[in-house]
């Protein structure tokens, strides 16, 4: 070790006293199960409609490479927008019921480029506490001044927007099913604070795409506030399968993100590959539209099964269900239990939840059977009766 890099050591020292070293762990991953000897249930994915080995997505996805090849060879303001870009971004804005949409490269590029392209020096920024940690860094990284309202509670954003100097622009960020936790944003109560103070709205809809709405238009559609959002950012990564980003918009507001939009400007275009497997995905919501909700009455059986049993499952509305613990080690210890007994469910720890809220993040998909999570919820609630964990 360099005698410059000595701290690194102390410093993952102290993470590991803290309980809250992290690890990689390689897997074969297979939706509902992990392939190879002694396969898992995974109940960490967010291959939410078990769509990254669907048939129909891999097929579009290899059709992709072999129209336009493995890598799109340049930034999409260069020679990198193929069609497929193209068709992906008119199919997007259809799901989305908005005129226009934009792939980024990434959800968290999505995050960055978009926030930082609408507000800066001298804006305003209202962004829910317990916001991803992309929006919060892209909040950050605008150089705008951010005020952090309570969760989900729109009367603490109208008091912080009335409270806000004049002058500026300003953005209200929010999710709509939030990732640690699975409850869905108040979205029609927060839009109507938006729209009365003037205030500019995005919606990072990562978790809901696909899921939530009219065939998995998202939670913006199904509560009809999109004349209040501006933007609705997603992911191509979680319930459609692959990976990408991208933000739904108007035409006008399309424009603007590309000409400010720092990642999107300066990155390589998406691949082809992921860009026919996320065409794939969208084909099969239009061919199953119902398969998002199907999901979510397998989800709510099983939070009602575990609730039952007396695991404390938070505000959960959503197929993301997390086992509430508390303590970092006894988090940890009970996902080894359950590795233990054929079930990977990572515990999640700060900095990603507040301190003290340590817990399992359980993701329903529908490689799971209404079977198997009735038997699955049995084995948790036992697993964490024998850790100490207490509803």
């Amino acid at each position: 070790m360099r005698m410059t890099e000595t701290w690194i050591k102390d410093e993952l020292a102290a993470l590991r006293d803290l309980g809250l070293e992290r690890g990689l762990s390689s897997l074969d991953g297979k939706g509902g199960e992990s392939g190879g000897a002694g396969a898992l249930l995974n109940f960490s994915s967010n291959d939410y409609l078990s769509l990254a080995r669907d048939p129909r997505v891999m097929a579009a996805a290899m059709a992709a490479v072999k129209q336009y090849g493995a890598g799109a060879a340049a930034s999409r303001l260069v020679t990198g927008t193929l069609g497929c870009h193209q068709q992906l971004e008119e199919q997007l804005a259809v799901l989305k019921g908005y005129p226009s949409a934009l792939v980024f490269g990434s959800g968290y590029a999505t995050n960055v480029g978009i926030i930082s392209a609408l507000a800066g020096r001298g804006d305003h920024i209202f962004i829910d506490r317990l916001a991803h940690a992309s929006l919060i860094d892209a909040a950050i990284l605008s150089r705008a001044r951010v005020h952090r309202f309570h969760h989900n509670d729109a009367g603490h954003l109208g008091e912080l927007g009335r409270a806000c100097p004049v002058g500026g622009r300003r953005l209200v960020v929010t999710e709509s099913v939030f990732s640690m936790d699975g409850d869905v944003a108040p979205l029609a109560e927060l839009a109507h604070v938006a729209e009365r103070e003037g205030l500019m709205m995005m919606v990072d809809e990562a978790h809901a795409t696909g899921v939530f709405g009219p065939a998995g238009a998202g939670v913006v559609s199904r509560d009809r506030v999109g004349s209040a959002v501006n933007c609705s950012m997603g992911t191509l990564s979680k319930a459609l399968g692959g990976y990408g980003g991208f933000v739904a918009c108007s035409a006008e507001m399309r424009a603007w993100f590309i000409q400010k939009a720092r990642s999107f400007i300066y990155s390589t275009a998406l691949p082809p590959a992921m860009v026919g497997a996320a065409c794939g995905a969208l084909e099969v919501l239009r061919a199953e539209p119902a398969i998002g909700s199907l999901l979510l009455t397998r989800a709510a059986a099983f939070r009602a099964r575990l609730k039952d049993l007396g695991v404390d499952t938070g505000g959960s509305q959503s197929q993301i269900i997390p086992v509430m613990v508390g303590d970092n080690d006894k988090a940890v210890r009970l996902q080894r239990r359950l590795l233990n007994q054929g079930i990977l469910a990572v515990a999640i720890r700060p900095p990603t939840v507040p301190r003290g809220t340590a817990r399992l993040r359980l993701s329903v998909t529908l490689a799971h059977s209404p079977e198997t999570l009735d038997r699955v919820a049995g084995v948790i609630a036992e697993a964490a009766r024998a850790e100490g964990v207490r509803s």
